[in-house]
């Protein structure tokens, strides 16, 4: 009796989502080779320029300062407080994101990278993005310079890209995210100067 016939199992179908994936991932790639004669250490700038371990400590220290004694009026800044909320927000989101996702980064990466969490190996969505748009979106709303903080947002995201670190999709949520951040931290800093006494509105 000859053995019954196993047919080979049929190819997974390609999904929406692996398709939209695979599609970010050779885009990612053409434009990091396409700008790979720019300079590494100016996309580097940007790179320490969007850094969490720069836009989370300088905001709590001067918070923190502006709170002592020595401050003579007794207000606080509610710039600072809305970007240090901000910030936190922006901490707790990406990071819950981040691994609930799981996305690998590129595997063109280069190992220069600084990890701080373990959430970092992960590379959706783009923290960078996120808080260089928080920080934007934030502080334009504040009344300041608002076409320099877009593009220093825009230039800070596009060079984790060229640098390798990041797919496009992951820095364009990164930049959704920051911008819905910068919302929320201005709901609730208006709440607090309508509820509180030691903000100055």
């Amino acid at each position: 009796m000859a053995p019954a016939s196993t047919s080979p199992p049929a190819p997974a179908k390609p999904t929406l989502l692996s398709g939209v994936g695979g599609l970010d991932a050779a885009v990612s790639l053409r434009l990091h080779a396409l700008f790979l004669p720019v300079p590494r250490l100016l996309l580097k700038a940007f790179d320490v320029a969007g850094d969490g371990r720069i836009w989370l400590p300088i905001p709590i220290s001067l918070l923190l300062l502006s709170a002592t004694p020595a401050n003579s009026s007794g207000a606080v800044s509610p710039l600072l407080v809305g970007l240090v909320v901000g910030l936190v927000i922006d901490l707790i989101l990406v990071g819950l994101v981040k691994v609930v996702v799981r996305r690998p980064r590129p595997a063109y990466n280069d190992k220069d990278m600084y990890v701080a969490v373990a959430a970092d190996h992960w590379s959706f969505p783009s923290g960078h993005s996120s808080r260089a748009f928080l920080v934007a979106a934030f502080l334009a709303g504040g009344g300041l310079h608002r076409e320099a903080l877009f593009l220093w947002a825009a230039a800070t995201s596009a060079s984790r890209v060229l640098l390798g670190r990041h797919y496009v999709l992951d820095v364009v949520t990164g930049a959704c995210l920051g911008v819905f951040e910068a919302w929320l931290s201005s709901l609730f800093l208006r709440f607090m100067c309508a509820h509180s006494s030691f903000l100055v509105c």
